[in-house]
């Protein structure tokens, strides 16, 4: 058996179909499209939303007013590094800013980091701590053990 004599097996191979070339051949007239309708049209093709005609979701779906759209939150929120009032009681000094955290490793060691401090925790002894923002807890504990709170 050589290359050239190699057919394919009976039946495998089928004619294409010549659709629209007369009612004699079975697909003559509508061409196997049926009638009418937007897929018996040449070209016809339903966008992608298309949902067959019920009320597509984007139409379903209420439009939201006022502050509901838009960016909710900012571009650039404020992220600060959290510090609790029992922590404190490790850093040496009367006056505990962000530097003195920084050194005692309580804080990332960017320069602009921002911190917070919260009030978990009890300090036994009257310091200054100097920080970006308080919680009402740690300003409550802090002055209660004889200590300032300054905003930077």
């Amino acid at each position: 058996m050589r290359l050239n004599e190699l057919s394919p097996p009976p039946g495998s191979r089928r004619a294409r179909k010549r659709v629209g070339r007369g009612e004699g051949s079975g697909y003559g007239k509508t061409a196997g499209r049926g009638h009418k309708g937007a897929k018996a049209r040449s070209g016809a093709k339903a966008h992608t939303t298309y949902e067959g005609g019920q009320m597509p979701l984007q139409r379903r779906v209420p439009r939201l007013k006022g502050e509901a759209r838009g960016r909710h939150t900012p571009a650039h929120p404020k992220v600060y590094d959290p510090v609790n009032v029992g922590e404190l009681g490790a850093v040496e000094g009367d006056t505990i800013g962000p530097d003195e955290l920084r050194a005692a490793g309580l804080i990332r060691k960017k320069a602009d980091t921002l911190v917070k401090v919260l009030g978990d925790g009890e300090i036994d002894r009257p310091v200054t701590v100097r920080a970006h923002a308080f919680s009402r807890t740690a300003k409550e504990k802090i002055e209660a053990a004889g200590g300032r709170v300054e905003v930077l």
